[in-house]
């Protein structure tokens, strides 16, 4: 396994090790079982890649315990806002930007002729798009206002791309302590088991639907997003849910624990770095993803594409096709 020494180098290790979090080095230490990347990926051509990804999640997730263990306790945390992206509601915290940080740095430093984008890089609202070089997306903290209120419902998301599409995702949420991993053409593991599909033939009406109000607060958009709720509750489905992170949205469905995931009705469409890794461990799951509405630009007819404004996720193709048209 790689991992990051205090000069930034890749090092190659014959033994496991755990990431801890003290200026990037990860300490030689047995690996806890559910943290140990899965055979069949390690006999990948993108063994290092998945191994950097996993190591620097589950360092990101380690420093984002620091505050969340501090939320309604006597204890002082040192959390603060940093970044307010267009309102107050949209804003990232001094935890979003050190990961992000110390992703792009160590990236930098192991794989250079790589690009990385990431959330917190892109404050300025300019998305720079694929090429067919290498790419790194990442979400350095999705669910930051759940995670800056103390709500274990969060993320650290490490997508990767070739040739301008997402082949390996990687997900760790520190507070349920699960990482998700997807590999194009090997498959999706939660804490090194593989996920499987076991519900090719479920209905809309027997699912749970899940979704996310994000930052839209106009009177049309309230309503366009309100409206597709009750149409859902209408038609009989068996439960709607916010969990406040979207790519753990994603990796609930392919878990199964959650059967479709909806975006972009109105203005709460997401961001590639909301999609990528996520995306891939859906569909890698055997779960499909298409986008909303015919004719987003983005997309080419019923391909989804991480680029797009709005999307539909599910356990299989039936239950989209249904929520698309309700």
């Amino acid at each position: 396994m790689y991992f990051l020494s205090s000069r930034g180098n890749a090092e190659k290790s014959n033994e496991s090790s755990i990431p801890v979090q003290n200026d990037l080095v990860l300490k030689k230490e047995k690996v806890p079982y559910k943290y140990d990347i899965p055979d069949a990926i390690k006999r990948s051509k993108y063994r290092a890649e998945v191994e950097l990804a996993c190591e620097l999640a589950i360092m990101c997730g380690k420093n984002m315990l620091t505050h969340y263990e501090t939320v309604g306790t006597d204890q002082k945390s040192s959390l603060s806002v940093v970044i307010t992206k267009g309102s107050a509601i949209d804003f990232a915290t001094d935890i979003d930007t050190q990961n992000e940080k110390m992703v792009i740095d160590s990236i930098t430093r192991i794989f250079p002729n790589h690009e990385i984008i990431g959330e917190e890089s892109c404050a300025n609202g300019i998305i720079p798009k694929l090429t067919d070089k290498p790419t790194w997306i990442v979400d350095p903290v999705d669910g930051t206002t759940n995670f800056a209120n103390g709500l274990p419902m969060t993320c650290v998301s490490i997508g990767f791309c070739v040739g301008g599409k997402p082949i390996m995702g990687v997900v760790y949420a520190p507070m349920t302590d699960e990482l998700f991993i997807g590999l194009e053409g090997i498959g999706s593991y939660r804490n090194n088991v593989r996920l499987v599909n076991s519900k090719q033939k479920t209905t809309l009406k027997e699912s749970i639907v899940c979704f996310e109000f994000g930052y839209a607060r106009s009177p049309e958009s309230t309503e366009t997003m309100v409206r597709a709720v009750k149409n859902l509750l209408l038609h009989g489905v068996k439960s709607c849910k916010c969990i406040g992170s979207g790519v753990l949205d994603l990796c609930y469905v392919a878990r199964g624990s959650i059967e479709v995931v909806y975006s972009g009705v109105a203005d709460e469409g997401w961001k590639p770095w909301d999609f990528c890794a996520g995306l891939v461990i859906l569909k890698e799951a055997g779960c499909t993803a298409k986008p909303v509405h015919l004719g987003d630009e983005a997309c080419t007819g019923d391909e989804f594409n991480i680029y797009a404004s709005n999307g539909v996720f599910g356990v299989n193709e039936g239950v989209v096709n249904e929520c698309r048209q309700v």
